[in-house]
C-alpha cells in the first residue's frame, strides 16, 4: 500500500496512517505468534497482514463512497 493511499484513505474518512500501519504490525505479530516466532518469515507476516486489512477496510469504508 503506497503513502498516497494511505493519505487519500484518511482524508476521505478511513484510517490515519499511522494507526493502519499499528493495525498491520499487530496482525503481522499475531500471525508471528501462532508459528512460534520462527525467524524468516517476517515480511510474509507483514504482507500477509497488509492484504488482509486493505480487504477488511475496503469492506468498512464502501459505503462511503
Amino acid at each position: 500500500m503506497t503513502d498516497s493511499y494511505l493519505q487519500q484513505s484518511s482524508h476521505n474518512g478511513g484510517i490515519e496512517p499511522g494507526k493502519f500501519r499499528k493495525m498491520i504490525a499487530e496482525c503481522a505479530y499475531y500471525k508471528a505468534e501462532k508459528r512460534g516466532f520462527v525467524t524468516g518469515y517476517e515480511l510474509e507476516d507483514w504482507l500477509e497482514a497488509e492484504q488482509k486489512l486493505n480487504k477488511q477496510c475496503f469492506y468498512w469504508f464502501q459505503e462511503e463512497w
